[in-house]
């Protein structure tokens, strides 16, 4: 894996809109949180794109990104935010030139797609992480400040994440790089010639917001099917937001739960990260990670993101 150089107080980092588009407010104001943190935000007009429920063509999303990639004077790129259409730029972007110029990457959500292709088939470290006009805009009670500055701006480990809200489902202890995002984007890249294909072994991070229990079930067993989860050493599930039946009578912990029963590895449930009642953490994928499972649970961040 190739990791990007660690990003300074003062670097230019640039905001492109890869999916969908977004509340100009919610913009305005995570460029504010990007200029508190010590950076200087920088956009073009490509960033108001719109096409029905699109930033814009594909054509002007896939080069908004490769122009913030190959510009020297751009220390990293960051999305606006998710919805969806990442992966149509996918076909226009080359792995070659992105991997010869490795830079902080930060996105989730629908940018899985993004995330996934730059770190399974580029080779480059890529952050899982707040957005500009989704969890960035809402300051510290969207994301997390530490797992942030720690993961883009420093060259050591972010070491040990016990968070308060993870739970064991499956005891054990596992080592391997991290790889993963959101479940449904994960699930409808297989069979395309981007599906999603971690090294073996690994280790999973799946996350999703609004589907339903059975939907969970139905996007686990693709993945088993399809032979990920056999490759995986553990599993790590974020909270899975509103993903319970809204009459109480179900919980997507309780389906998980089941599905996971007799997985040979650890697995853990509820990090607080992608989509999350609370602020979310920032998650380096493409790096060496251990999961604790069992009377303590954590993800133990055990490599460096950036150099």
């Amino acid at each position: 894996m190739r990791r990007p150089a660690a990003l300074r107080s003062g670097d230019r980092l640039a905001v492109i809109a890869p999916a969908s588009p977004f509340p100009r407010e919610d913009f305005e104001a995570g460029l504010v949180e990007l200029a508190r943190l010590g950076f200087e935000p920088v956009y073009d007009e490509r960033v108001f794109a719109r096409h029905r429920y699109l930033a814009g063509d594909a054509r002007t999303r896939a080069a908004a990104f490769l122009d913030a990639w190959q510009n020297p004077n751009i220390a990293g790129v960051i999305a606006a935010r998710g919805g969806y259409g990442s992966v149509q730029i996918l076909p226009l972007l080359d792995p070659a030139t992105v991997r010869a110029t490795p830079k902080v990457f930060v996105g989730a959500s629908d940018l899985t797609a993004v995330l996934t292709w730059l770190t399974a088939r580029c080779g480059v470290v890529a952050m899982h992480g707040p957005m500009v006009a989704g969890q960035l805009s809402r300051g510290a009670d969207g994301y997390d400040e530490v797992t942030w500055t720690g993961a883009l701006m420093r060259p050591a480990p972010l070491g040990d994440i016990a968070s308060a809200a993870l739970e064991p489902m499956v005891a054990g202890e596992a080592s391997g790089p991290l790889y993963g995002g959101n479940l449904t984007q994960l699930a409808a890249s297989l069979g395309t010639p981007y599906a999603f294909d971690p090294p073996e072994p690994y280790v999973l991070f799946l996350e999703d917001v609004s589907e339903r229990p059975y939907r969970v079930d139905r996007l686990l067993t693709q993945l088993r099917l399809a032979g990920v989860l056999g490759r995986a050493r553990a599993l790590v599930f974020g909270e899975m937001l509103q993903c319970d039946e809204p009459d109480g009578s179900l919980r997507c912990r309780d389906v998980v739960h089941d599905f996971v029963s007799g997985f040979p590895g650890p697995v853990v449930f509820g990090l607080p990260a992608g989509h999350t009642h609370g602020p979310a953490l920032t998650l380096p994928l493409g790096v060496g990670v251990r999961v604790v499972s069992g009377r303590r649970c954590a993800l133990v961040i055990e490599e460096s993101a950036v150099e």
